[in-house]
Protein backbone atom coordinates (compact mmCIF):
# COMPACT_ATOMS: atom_id res chain seq x y z
CA UNK A 1 0.00 0.00 0.00
CA UNK A 2 1.09 3.57 -0.63
CA UNK A 3 1.84 5.89 2.28
CA UNK A 4 2.98 9.49 2.16
CA UNK A 5 5.69 10.48 4.63
CA UNK A 6 6.05 14.20 5.33
CA UNK A 7 9.63 15.35 5.83
CA UNK A 8 10.48 18.86 6.96
CA UNK A 9 13.38 20.55 5.20
CA UNK A 10 15.75 22.87 7.07
CA UNK A 11 17.23 25.01 4.27
CA UNK A 12 19.58 27.93 4.81
CA UNK A 13 18.28 31.37 3.69
CA UNK A 14 20.15 31.00 0.38
CA UNK A 15 18.73 27.51 -0.17
CA UNK A 16 15.22 28.65 0.76
CA UNK A 17 15.43 31.48 -1.79
CA UNK A 18 16.46 29.00 -4.50
CA UNK A 19 13.59 26.67 -3.60
CA UNK A 20 11.13 29.56 -3.65
CA UNK A 21 12.35 30.69 -7.08
CA UNK A 22 12.03 27.11 -8.34
CA UNK A 23 8.42 26.74 -7.18
CA UNK A 24 7.53 30.15 -8.61
CA UNK A 25 9.07 29.34 -12.03
CA UNK A 26 7.49 25.89 -12.23
CA UNK A 27 4.01 27.13 -11.35
CA UNK A 28 4.26 30.12 -13.66
CA UNK A 29 5.19 27.71 -16.45
CA UNK A 30 2.32 25.42 -15.48
CA UNK A 31 -0.16 28.30 -15.64
CA UNK A 32 1.11 29.23 -19.11
CA UNK A 33 0.89 25.58 -20.26
CA UNK A 34 -2.64 25.44 -18.86
CA UNK A 35 -3.58 28.42 -21.01
CA UNK A 36 -2.20 26.70 -24.10
CA UNK A 37 -4.07 23.50 -23.24
CA UNK A 38 -7.30 25.45 -22.78
CA UNK A 39 -6.92 27.48 -25.98
CA UNK A 40 -5.96 24.56 -28.21
CA UNK A 41 -8.13 22.02 -26.33
CA UNK A 42 -5.12 19.73 -25.95
CA UNK A 43 -5.10 18.19 -22.48
CA UNK A 44 -3.21 14.95 -22.99
CA UNK A 45 0.36 14.71 -21.74
CA UNK A 46 2.25 13.84 -24.94
CA UNK A 47 0.05 16.00 -27.14
CA UNK A 48 0.51 19.06 -24.90
CA UNK A 49 4.23 18.41 -24.74
CA UNK A 50 4.53 19.09 -28.47
CA UNK A 51 3.10 22.60 -27.98
CA UNK A 52 4.84 23.62 -24.73
CA UNK A 53 8.00 21.63 -23.97
CA UNK A 54 10.52 23.74 -25.87
CA UNK A 55 9.04 27.05 -24.76
CA UNK A 56 9.01 26.02 -21.08
CA UNK A 57 12.68 24.97 -21.17
CA UNK A 58 13.82 28.13 -22.94
CA UNK A 59 11.62 30.72 -21.23
CA UNK A 60 11.79 29.53 -17.63
CA UNK A 61 15.14 27.73 -17.84
CA UNK A 62 13.75 24.48 -16.50
CA UNK A 63 15.52 21.18 -16.92
CA UNK A 64 14.11 18.42 -19.09
CA UNK A 65 12.65 16.46 -16.18
CA UNK A 66 11.20 19.55 -14.52
CA UNK A 67 9.56 20.66 -17.79
CA UNK A 68 7.97 17.24 -18.25
CA UNK A 69 6.65 17.27 -14.68
CA UNK A 70 5.18 20.74 -15.22
CA UNK A 71 3.30 19.54 -18.30
CA UNK A 72 2.12 16.37 -16.57
CA UNK A 73 0.95 18.39 -13.55
CA UNK A 74 -1.09 20.61 -15.86
CA UNK A 75 -2.73 17.62 -17.57
CA UNK A 76 -3.46 15.98 -14.21
CA UNK A 77 -5.22 19.15 -13.05
CA UNK A 78 -7.56 18.97 -16.04
CA UNK A 79 -8.19 15.27 -15.38
CA UNK A 80 -9.24 16.12 -11.81
CA UNK A 81 -11.45 18.96 -13.04
CA UNK A 82 -13.15 16.64 -15.54
CA UNK A 83 -13.77 14.05 -12.81
CA UNK A 84 -15.28 16.68 -10.52
CA UNK A 85 -17.54 17.94 -13.29
CA UNK A 86 -18.69 14.41 -14.09
CA UNK A 87 -19.38 13.68 -10.42
CA UNK A 88 -21.43 16.85 -10.04
CA UNK A 89 -19.10 18.33 -7.41
CA UNK A 90 -19.28 21.73 -9.13
CA UNK A 91 -23.03 21.76 -9.60
CA UNK A 92 -25.16 21.55 -12.72
CA UNK A 93 -23.81 22.78 -16.09
CA UNK A 94 -26.06 25.82 -15.78
CA UNK A 95 -24.71 26.81 -12.35
CA UNK A 96 -22.40 29.76 -11.84
CA UNK A 97 -19.74 27.61 -10.20
CA UNK A 98 -19.71 25.15 -13.10
CA UNK A 99 -19.42 27.92 -15.71
CA UNK A 100 -16.66 29.61 -13.74
CA UNK A 101 -14.64 26.37 -13.56
CA UNK A 102 -15.00 25.59 -17.26
CA UNK A 103 -14.89 29.13 -18.68
CA UNK A 104 -11.21 29.82 -18.12
CA UNK A 105 -7.91 27.89 -17.90
CA UNK A 106 -6.70 26.47 -14.62
CA UNK A 107 -4.24 28.72 -12.78
CA UNK A 108 -1.61 27.49 -10.32
CA UNK A 109 -0.67 29.28 -7.13
CA UNK A 110 2.91 30.52 -6.85
CA UNK A 111 3.68 27.99 -4.11
CA UNK A 112 1.74 25.00 -5.42
CA UNK A 113 3.47 21.66 -4.92
CA UNK A 114 5.99 20.54 -7.53
CA UNK A 115 6.73 16.81 -8.10
CA UNK A 116 10.32 15.51 -8.11
CA UNK A 117 11.57 12.15 -9.31
CA UNK A 118 14.84 10.36 -8.56
CA UNK A 119 16.68 12.19 -11.35
CA UNK A 120 15.94 15.54 -9.69
CA UNK A 121 16.17 14.50 -6.05
CA UNK A 122 18.52 12.17 -4.20
CA UNK A 123 18.43 11.16 -0.53
CA UNK A 124 21.17 10.62 2.04
CA UNK A 125 18.87 9.35 4.77
CA UNK A 126 21.45 8.41 7.39
CA UNK A 127 23.06 11.88 7.12
CA UNK A 128 19.61 13.54 6.90
CA UNK A 129 20.57 15.42 3.77
CA UNK A 130 19.13 15.71 0.27
CA UNK A 131 20.41 16.90 -3.07
CA UNK A 132 17.70 18.68 -5.07
CA UNK A 133 17.42 20.39 -8.45
CA UNK A 134 16.58 24.10 -8.53
CA UNK A 135 16.52 26.80 -11.19
CA UNK A 136 19.84 27.95 -9.69
CA UNK A 137 21.43 24.56 -10.27
CA UNK A 138 21.78 21.40 -8.24
CA UNK A 139 21.64 22.25 -4.56
CA UNK A 140 23.39 19.75 -2.33
CA UNK A 141 23.56 19.26 1.43
CA UNK A 142 20.03 20.46 2.25
CA UNK A 143 19.23 19.31 5.77
CA UNK A 144 15.94 17.72 6.80
CA UNK A 145 14.46 16.40 10.02
CA UNK A 146 12.30 13.37 10.68
CA UNK A 147 11.43 10.94 13.43
CA UNK A 148 13.26 7.60 13.66
CA UNK A 149 10.12 5.83 12.45
CA UNK A 150 9.89 8.07 9.39
CA UNK A 151 13.57 7.58 8.62
CA UNK A 152 13.14 3.80 8.79
CA UNK A 153 10.10 3.95 6.49
CA UNK A 154 12.00 6.12 4.01
CA UNK A 155 15.03 3.87 4.01
CA UNK A 156 13.04 0.68 3.48
CA UNK A 157 10.05 1.62 1.37
CA UNK A 158 10.53 4.93 -0.45
CA UNK A 159 9.46 4.52 -4.05
CA UNK A 160 8.25 6.96 -6.66
CA UNK A 161 7.93 10.74 -6.72
CA UNK A 162 8.17 13.28 -3.91
CA UNK A 163 6.37 16.63 -3.82
CA UNK A 164 8.10 19.85 -2.76
CA UNK A 165 5.69 21.96 -0.69
CA UNK A 166 5.97 25.34 1.03
CA UNK A 167 3.46 25.87 3.84
CA UNK A 168 3.44 28.87 6.18
CA UNK A 169 7.06 29.63 5.36
CA UNK A 170 8.14 26.04 6.11
CA UNK A 171 9.45 23.61 3.49
CA UNK A 172 8.37 19.98 3.25
CA UNK A 173 8.93 16.97 1.03
CA UNK A 174 6.01 14.55 0.73
CA UNK A 175 7.71 11.25 -0.08
CA UNK A 176 5.74 8.31 -1.47
CA UNK A 177 6.48 4.96 0.17
CA UNK A 178 5.29 1.52 -0.91
CA UNK A 179 4.69 -0.21 2.43
CA UNK A 180 3.80 -3.93 2.49
CA UNK A 181 0.40 -4.74 3.94
CA UNK A 182 0.03 -6.93 7.00
CA UNK A 183 -1.71 -10.25 6.55
CA UNK A 184 -5.47 -9.77 6.87
CA UNK A 185 -7.07 -11.31 9.93
CA UNK A 186 -9.64 -13.55 8.25
CA UNK A 187 -10.97 -14.97 11.52
CA UNK A 188 -11.83 -12.05 13.83
CA UNK A 189 -13.33 -12.97 17.19
CA UNK A 190 -15.79 -10.08 16.98
CA UNK A 191 -16.14 -6.53 15.64
CA UNK A 192 -15.58 -3.17 17.26
CA UNK A 193 -18.51 -0.95 16.26
CA UNK A 194 -17.85 2.77 15.76
CA UNK A 195 -20.70 5.28 15.88
CA UNK A 196 -19.76 8.65 14.35
CA UNK A 197 -21.60 11.72 15.57
CA UNK A 198 -21.54 15.47 16.06
CA UNK A 199 -21.63 15.80 19.84
CA UNK A 200 -19.34 12.79 20.26
CA UNK A 201 -17.05 12.35 17.28
CA UNK A 202 -16.65 8.59 17.78
CA UNK A 203 -18.19 6.14 20.26
CA UNK A 204 -17.14 2.48 20.35
CA UNK A 205 -19.28 -0.53 21.17
CA UNK A 206 -17.06 -0.96 24.25
CA UNK A 207 -18.60 2.26 25.56
CA UNK A 208 -15.58 4.50 25.02
CA UNK A 209 -16.46 8.04 23.94
CA UNK A 210 -13.73 9.97 22.10
CA UNK A 211 -13.51 13.73 21.46
CA UNK A 212 -16.72 14.86 23.12
CA UNK A 213 -17.64 18.04 25.00
CA UNK A 214 -14.16 19.55 25.30
CA UNK A 215 -13.66 19.52 21.53
CA UNK A 216 -17.14 20.89 20.90
CA UNK A 217 -16.45 23.87 23.14
CA UNK A 218 -13.36 24.65 21.05
CA UNK A 219 -15.36 24.30 17.83
CA UNK A 220 -18.09 26.67 19.07
CA UNK A 221 -15.48 29.25 20.10
CA UNK A 222 -13.73 29.01 16.74
CA UNK A 223 -17.04 29.36 14.89
CA UNK A 224 -17.95 32.51 16.82
CA UNK A 225 -14.52 34.03 16.16
CA UNK A 226 -14.80 33.14 12.47
CA UNK A 227 -18.21 34.85 12.22
CA UNK A 228 -16.84 37.94 13.96
CA UNK A 229 -13.91 38.20 11.54
CA UNK A 230 -16.14 37.62 8.52
CA UNK A 231 -18.38 40.45 9.67
CA UNK A 232 -15.44 42.88 9.90
CA UNK A 233 -14.25 41.96 6.37
CA UNK A 234 -11.05 44.00 6.58
CA UNK A 235 -7.72 42.91 5.02
CA UNK A 236 -6.30 42.03 8.44
CA UNK A 237 -9.47 40.10 9.32
CA UNK A 238 -9.15 38.11 6.09
CA UNK A 239 -5.53 37.27 6.91
CA UNK A 240 -6.56 36.09 10.35
CA UNK A 241 -9.42 34.07 8.87
CA UNK A 242 -7.00 32.24 6.59
CA UNK A 243 -4.73 31.50 9.54
CA UNK A 244 -7.62 30.24 11.68
CA UNK A 245 -8.92 28.05 8.86
CA UNK A 246 -5.56 26.32 8.46
CA UNK A 247 -5.26 25.91 12.22
CA UNK A 248 -8.72 24.32 12.45
CA UNK A 249 -7.91 21.94 9.59
CA UNK A 250 -4.67 20.87 11.30
CA UNK A 251 -6.47 20.32 14.61
CA UNK A 252 -9.18 18.22 12.97
CA UNK A 253 -6.61 16.16 11.08
CA UNK A 254 -4.56 15.58 14.22
CA UNK A 255 -7.60 14.48 16.27
CA UNK A 256 -8.80 12.20 13.47
CA UNK A 257 -5.35 10.58 13.29
CA UNK A 258 -5.34 9.99 17.05
CA UNK A 259 -8.84 8.52 17.07
CA UNK A 260 -8.06 6.27 14.11
CA UNK A 261 -4.80 5.09 15.65
CA UNK A 262 -6.49 4.27 18.96
CA UNK A 263 -9.38 2.40 17.32
CA UNK A 264 -7.13 0.29 15.09
CA UNK A 265 -4.73 -0.50 17.95
CA UNK A 266 -7.62 -1.65 20.15
CA UNK A 267 -9.09 -3.83 17.40
CA UNK A 268 -5.68 -5.34 16.60
CA UNK A 269 -4.93 -6.02 20.28
CA UNK A 270 -8.21 -7.86 20.84
CA UNK A 271 -8.27 -9.73 17.52
CA UNK A 272 -11.42 -7.96 16.31
CA UNK A 273 -12.45 -6.28 13.09
CA UNK A 274 -13.81 -2.74 12.79
CA UNK A 275 -17.40 -1.87 11.86
CA UNK A 276 -18.12 1.57 10.41
CA UNK A 277 -21.23 3.29 9.07
CA UNK A 278 -21.47 3.97 5.35
CA UNK A 279 -22.25 7.69 5.49
CA UNK A 280 -21.65 8.42 1.81
CA UNK A 281 -23.65 11.47 0.76
CA UNK A 282 -25.09 12.09 4.24
CA UNK A 283 -24.85 15.88 3.88
CA UNK A 284 -26.95 15.83 0.73
CA UNK A 285 -29.62 13.57 2.21
CA UNK A 286 -30.16 15.20 5.60
CA UNK A 287 -32.23 18.37 5.87
CA UNK A 288 -31.36 20.66 8.76
CA UNK A 289 -32.47 23.97 10.14
CA UNK A 290 -30.10 26.85 9.49
CA UNK A 291 -28.60 27.01 13.03
CA UNK A 292 -27.67 23.31 12.77
CA UNK A 293 -25.94 23.42 9.39
CA UNK A 294 -22.59 24.78 10.55
CA UNK A 295 -22.36 22.20 13.35
CA UNK A 296 -23.37 19.36 11.06
CA UNK A 297 -20.75 20.24 8.43
CA UNK A 298 -17.92 21.25 10.73
CA UNK A 299 -16.18 17.89 11.08
CA UNK A 300 -14.52 15.75 8.41
CA UNK A 301 -16.06 12.33 9.06
CA UNK A 302 -14.95 11.06 5.65
CA UNK A 303 -11.35 11.85 6.59
CA UNK A 304 -11.72 10.00 9.88
CA UNK A 305 -13.17 6.99 8.09
CA UNK A 306 -10.31 6.95 5.57
CA UNK A 307 -7.72 7.23 8.34
CA UNK A 308 -9.25 4.26 10.16
CA UNK A 309 -9.41 2.35 6.88
CA UNK A 310 -5.80 2.72 5.78
CA UNK A 311 -4.38 2.22 9.29
CA UNK A 312 -6.47 -0.94 9.60
CA UNK A 313 -5.23 -2.13 6.22
CA UNK A 314 -1.66 -1.63 7.35
CA UNK A 315 -2.34 -3.60 10.56
CA UNK A 316 -4.26 -6.41 8.83
CA UNK A 317 -7.53 -5.58 10.60
CA UNK A 318 -10.70 -6.22 8.53
CA UNK A 319 -13.08 -3.28 8.12
CA UNK A 320 -16.77 -3.65 7.30
CA UNK A 321 -19.06 -0.77 6.32
CA UNK A 322 -22.71 -1.30 7.26
CA UNK A 323 -25.91 0.51 6.40
CA UNK A 324 -26.59 2.91 9.31
CA UNK A 325 -30.37 2.99 8.77
CA UNK A 326 -32.27 2.91 12.10
CA UNK A 327 -29.14 2.22 14.18
CA UNK A 328 -29.96 5.19 16.40
CA UNK A 329 -33.53 4.05 17.19
CA UNK A 330 -33.05 0.26 17.32
CA UNK A 331 -32.68 -1.46 20.69
CA UNK A 332 -29.38 -3.34 20.87
CA UNK A 333 -30.91 -5.84 23.31
CA UNK A 334 -34.28 -6.81 21.82
CA UNK A 335 -34.12 -5.29 18.32
CA UNK A 336 -37.27 -3.15 18.74
CA UNK A 337 -37.31 -0.20 16.30
CA UNK A 338 -39.08 2.98 17.38
CA UNK A 339 -38.18 6.65 16.97
CA UNK A 340 -39.44 7.20 20.51
CA UNK A 341 -36.63 4.97 21.81
CA UNK A 342 -34.26 7.89 21.32
CA UNK A 343 -35.33 9.99 24.29
CA UNK A 344 -32.66 12.66 23.80
CA UNK A 345 -29.30 13.14 22.15
CA UNK A 346 -27.52 11.17 24.88
CA UNK A 347 -30.25 8.84 26.24
CA UNK A 348 -31.72 5.69 24.72
CA UNK A 349 -34.63 3.93 26.43
CA UNK A 350 -36.37 1.01 24.71
CA UNK A 351 -40.18 1.23 24.76
CA UNK A 352 -40.46 -2.54 24.49
CA UNK A 353 -37.99 -4.14 26.92
CA UNK A 354 -37.02 -1.12 29.02
CA UNK A 355 -33.31 -1.31 28.16
CA UNK A 356 -31.52 1.98 28.93
CA UNK A 357 -28.10 3.00 27.62
CA UNK A 358 -26.12 5.88 26.19
CA UNK A 359 -27.61 6.55 22.76
CA UNK A 360 -24.28 6.54 20.89
CA UNK A 361 -23.13 3.34 22.59
CA UNK A 362 -26.42 1.66 21.71
CA UNK A 363 -25.95 2.73 18.08
CA UNK A 364 -22.38 1.41 17.99
CA UNK A 365 -23.58 -1.95 19.33
CA UNK A 366 -26.11 -2.15 16.50
CA UNK A 367 -23.34 -1.37 14.02
CA UNK A 368 -21.18 -4.11 15.54
CA UNK A 369 -24.04 -6.64 15.34
CA UNK A 370 -24.71 -5.87 11.67
CA UNK A 371 -21.04 -6.19 10.77
CA UNK A 372 -20.73 -9.49 12.61
CA UNK A 373 -23.84 -10.87 10.91
CA UNK A 374 -22.54 -9.80 7.52
CA UNK A 375 -19.10 -11.29 8.15
CA UNK A 376 -20.56 -14.63 9.24
CA UNK A 377 -22.51 -14.73 5.97
CA UNK A 378 -19.18 -14.84 4.15
CA UNK A 379 -18.95 -11.28 2.83
CA UNK A 380 -15.32 -10.33 2.09
CA UNK A 381 -13.65 -7.08 3.11
CA UNK A 382 -13.80 -5.42 -0.31
CA UNK A 383 -14.63 -1.89 -1.40
CA UNK A 384 -18.19 -1.26 -2.63
CA UNK A 385 -18.38 -1.01 -6.40
CA UNK A 386 -21.38 1.30 -6.44
CA UNK A 387 -22.31 4.29 -4.29
CA UNK A 388 -25.24 3.78 -1.91
CA UNK A 389 -28.73 4.58 -3.18
CA UNK A 390 -30.16 7.89 -2.10
CA UNK A 391 -33.78 8.31 -1.16
CA UNK A 392 -35.70 10.60 1.13
CA UNK A 393 -36.48 9.63 4.70
CA UNK A 394 -37.39 10.93 8.12
CA UNK A 395 -35.87 9.98 11.44
CA UNK A 396 -32.99 7.90 10.10
CA UNK A 397 -29.42 8.45 9.00
CA UNK A 398 -30.05 7.13 5.49
CA UNK A 399 -32.80 5.46 3.54
CA UNK A 400 -32.37 1.73 3.12
CA UNK A 401 -33.52 -1.48 4.70
CA UNK A 402 -32.71 -1.82 8.37
CA UNK A 403 -30.87 -5.08 7.83
CA UNK A 404 -28.85 -3.93 4.83
CA UNK A 405 -25.06 -3.86 5.11
CA UNK A 406 -22.08 -3.18 2.93
CA UNK A 407 -18.43 -4.22 3.14
CA UNK A 408 -15.47 -2.05 2.28
CA UNK A 409 -11.77 -2.56 2.40
CA UNK A 410 -9.63 0.12 3.97
CA UNK A 411 -8.05 2.14 1.18
CA UNK A 412 -5.55 4.99 1.21
CA UNK A 413 -7.08 8.44 0.77
CA UNK A 414 -6.00 10.18 -2.39
CA UNK A 415 -4.08 13.46 -2.12
CA UNK A 416 -6.30 16.51 -1.83
CA UNK A 417 -9.28 14.61 -0.78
Amino acid sequence: MKLVVQIRLLPTPVQAAALEATLSACNEAATWASGVAFEKDVKKNFALREHTYGEIKARWRLGAQAAQHVIKKTCDAYVVLKANLRAGSLGAPSSKRYRKATGKPIAFRTQSAQPYDDRMLSWQITERRISIWTVSGRMKDVAFTASPEQLATLALYRKGESDLVCRDGMWFLLATCEVPEARLNTDPVDFLGIDLGIVNIATTSDGEIMAGQALNRIRVRERKLRAKLQKKNTPSAKRRLKKRRLKEARRARDINHKIAKHVVAEAERTGRGIALEDLTGIRERVRLRKPQRATHSSWSFAQLGMFIAYKARRAGVPVVYVDPAYTSCTCAECGHIDRANRVSQALFACRSCGFVDHADRNGSRNIRARAWELWRCGAPSTAPALPPRQRGGVGRKRSATASGARCASPGLPAPGS
